[in-house]
């Protein structure tokens, strides 16, 4: 984060009137989702919890945003005043007594929507009317708030994807994705049926109400290679509430005497739509979007890109050795080279990115893998078990599946109990392959087989295509491994990198959510997902990575047979309001070795009212803010109550344990009373694990949890988290009671043991 961007977070936050929340911001959508370098971009920004916002954080250098104000829901009678006005504006009947109406019965709200009414385009206010008064729309309280933000772009920043989030009074947002690109921009409400045709190349932005199609008119000329590449679920990737579990465009080009020449509704496996298109004659040519069965909302966004831009749509090889120079050849449209030079160099990521070009010219991103292993080619021909491809072990063999109906066969020297890994890497490095692998003894005689096995760290992937196998091999001598697309096709573009190794024990981690809102310097939760690999099923602690000084995280650990711990993060009692970034790490004895591995931040997001996908982000933050909105008396509480021990509480199967709270020793003298009147809860606890009782000590509280006998099981672990909060009277005339966090108490470790042990 930039000294300037950190510093701006913080006047925000300083001057912010902080208020507690169960909930913080979630944002739905952003749009336009993207702007040209060099320019200045008044955005929307769609959610839920969004009042009262403090400002914008954007990740990456060259952008910066700032909060223009709250988008209010308009009332009933606001939005038949609006009506009126939409009304008379369309039919032009600005009469004397039309114009004395306007200034007195019909006055329009103060609304950002609706400011200088009378001088927008027809265009314009077709668009507005639409989003009013739409009868298919269907109310959405996930996207009810808004706030105008406006975003500003350096000539100088680097093109990409970058991670917008909003803070507001109650706390931070997740993120959403903003991109920087090279292109000139246009947005649907600022076009009209009279609008002359755009020049290419540009990048459209849009959302798609319910039923809608979008429509665009572009100048192309003969010979041109147009490419036009959607972008929708990319921005969203899941929507909770819809099915598939995302916005599935379609688009369709047009030529100058209104025929449908093109459509797509994906690409490849890639839900977002690509078309490539020779254009046959100079003209004026259209373009369509619309979503796939005709749905639509606010958070269905689009940016679809027009020109006769560069596409990559396939590599070979699909990686290569890490410290080894390798050079990739490329296929696809409009490409500068036919070659592409790989980043190999070592102590990278695993899976890295590459574009073609540059500038205004930058293709696609495509995916390929570094590896340490030890890499070969494949030999044709190596179609049969009598021409298979000799390998020794490791091995990495790059290969394709050059026509439909190819086999590829590899052999190699095994030994009895000899654990074996085979895996292919296809469809996550953006092959076509569907890939399926048998195993096969020198008979010919079936091992083991897989087609498709799901990866976790690939929480984007449509189709888990790739297949894993791990097998103890029954016997010495020679094995061969069979490689083939399930769907019997093949191409110049159907490449894979074929793994076979010993089995490699190992794991990667996830953290979710990526933004922390730790309000009134309470402790935030954060679930660690434990992604294993290989079999490895060992203790894996989790801790801080270089964090801000005086941050601490409780004690985590993930146990073996499990695959997450929630802990708790907590920031120092005198800590500035501040926007930290935070790493957490996994450490972990594989094999004698000690292994560590970062914890890469994450959002937990539903697909289709029931799947949920790890999705990665590029950064972890931790919002802190001040106490000022808790009553005086129980300031000093929030954040400040901790465990007593950090040994793990043995909760006995059908019995209780008690659980030791020390109070800050800065409460007033009040501090039995004070103390008395905080009741706790169990957020989200294990099957079977309640909490019984709470009484004040001479240090703080003793809370007790009990173990259901029926219900719990002997032997798991964890950590229990409690939130502390009061009951304090409402204000009339319901004088409801009302429920203020006091946060959440330090992640307790427990562990169930049987009775009497």
């Amino acid at each position: 984060m930039t000294v300037l961007k950190r510093l701006t977070i913080l006047v925000l936050l300083l001057g912010a009137t902080q208020v507690l929340a169960q909930n913080g911001p979630n944002l739905g959508y952003v749009y336009p989702a993207g702007g040209r370098q060099g320019t200045v971009v008044r955005v929307t920004v769609g959610g839920q919890l969004l009042r009262d916002p403090q400002g914008v954080y954007v990740s990456g250098a060259g952008v910066s945003a700032a909060v223009v104000e709250y988008v209010r829901p308009l009332s009933d009678q606001e939005l038949g005043f609006t009506a009126w006005w939409l009304q008379n504006l369309v039919k032009k009947r600005w009469s004397a007594v039309v114009q004395a109406q306007a200034k007195t019965v019909h006055r329009l709200p103060d609304h950002p929507w609706l400011r200088d009414l009378d001088e927008q385009t027809p265009q314009r206010l077709a668009w507005l009317r639409a989003r009013l008064y739409d009868p298919k729309k269907q109310p959405n309280a996930q996207l009810a708030d808004q706030v105008e933000i406006e975003v500003t772009i350096d000539p100088s920043a680097p093109p990409g994807d970058r991670e917008l989030r909003l803070v507001t009074a109650n706390g931070l947002s997740n993120p959403l994705r903003f991109e920087v690109g090279a292109l000139p921009e246009v947005r649907e409400e600022d076009l009209g049926s009279a609008s002359p045709p755009l020049d290419l190349p540009v990048v459209l932005n849009g959302q798609i109400l319910p039923g809608a199609t979008d429509r665009f008119r572009f100048r192309a000329r003969a010979g041109q290679q147009l490419v036009v590449c959607a972008q929708a679920r990319r921005l969203r990737p899941y929507l909770a509430d819809a099915v598939p579990g995302w916005f599935q465009a379609a688009v369709a080009l047009y030529d100058p005497q209104g025929r449908r020449v093109a459509s797509a509704e994906h690409y490849g496996f890639d839900p977002d739509p690509v078309l490539h298109y020779t254009v046959p004659a100079d003209g004026g040519y259209g373009l369509e979007i619309h979503d796939s069965i005709y749905r639509g909302r606010e958070d269905f966004v689009y940016r679809v890109s027009v020109g006769e831009l560069p596409f990559v749509t396939s590599i070979f090889p699909l990686g290569g050795p890490a410290g080894t120079p390798t050079v990739a050849t490329v296929a696809g449209w409009n490409l500068p080279a036919t070659t592409l030079t790989l980043d190999t160099r070592p102590n990278g990521a695993a899976i890295r990115w590459a574009h073609a070009g540059a500038g205004a010219a930058l293709s696609n991103e495509v995916a390929y893998a570094v590896d340490t292993l030890p890499e070969s080619g494949e030999t044709e021909p190596n179609d049969s078990a009598d021409h298979a491809q000799r390998v020794p072990l490791p091995q990495i063999v790059n290969g394709r599946i050059g026509s439909p109906g190819d086999v590829d066969v590899y052999s190699f020297e095994g030994t009895a109990g000899q654990e074996i890994v085979a895996e292919v890497w296809a469809r996550r490095l953006g092959s076509p392959l569907d890939a399926a692998l048998r195993l096969a003894d020198a008979t010919g005689a079936t091992v083991a087989a897989n087609d498709d096995h799901t990866d976790p760290e690939f929480g984007l992937l449509t189709h888990h295509a790739d297949p894993y196998l791990r097998v103890k091999l029954p016997a010495d001598g020679t094995y061969l491994v069979y490689v083939r697309d399930a769907q019997r096709e093949g191409g110049e573009a159907y490449g894979y990198r074929l793994q076979l190794r010993p089995a490699q024990p190992d794991f990667a981690l996830r953290v979710t959510p990526s933004s922390l809102p730790m309000l009134a310097r309470r402790p935030a939760a954060v679930t660690v997902h434990a992604l294993r690999k290989d079999g490895f099923d060992g203790d894996i602690d989790v801790v801080l990575q270089d964090a801000p000084a005086g941050f601490t995280l409780s004690r985590g650990r993930i146990p073996s047979g499990q695959d997450s711990v929630v802990v708790t993060l907590s920031a120092p009692p005198d800590a500035p309001a501040q926007l930290s970034p935070v790493r957490l790490e996994g450490r972990a004895t594989i094999g004698g070795v000690a292994v560590t591995r970062p914890a890469v931040p994450a959002e937990d997001m539903m697909q289709a009212f029931a799947y949920r996908q790890l999705v990665p982000q590029q950064e972890l933050l931790a919002l802190v803010t001040g106490t000022r909105s808790i009553p005086t008396v129980w300031r000093p509480l929030a954040g400040g109550m901790t465990l007593a021990s950090a040994a793990a509480v043995r909760l006995p199967l059908g019995g209780t344990a008690p659980v030791a709270i020390t109070a800050p020793p800065t409460l007033p003298d009040a501090r039995h009373s004070a103390l008395a009147s905080v009741h706790f809860a169990l957020c989200s606890p294990p099957p079977g694990v309640r909490l019984v009782g709470a009484r004040v000590s001479p240090t703080g509280v003793i809370l007790t949890c009990k173990a259901d006998a029926n219900s719990a099981t002997a032997g798991r672990t964890g950590h229990l988290l409690v939130e502390a909060y009061l009951e304090l009277d409402g204000q009339p005339p319901a004088r409801a009671r009302q429920r203020v966090s006091l946060g959440l108490l330090p992640a307790i470790p427990f562990q169930i043991v049987a009775p009497g042990s």
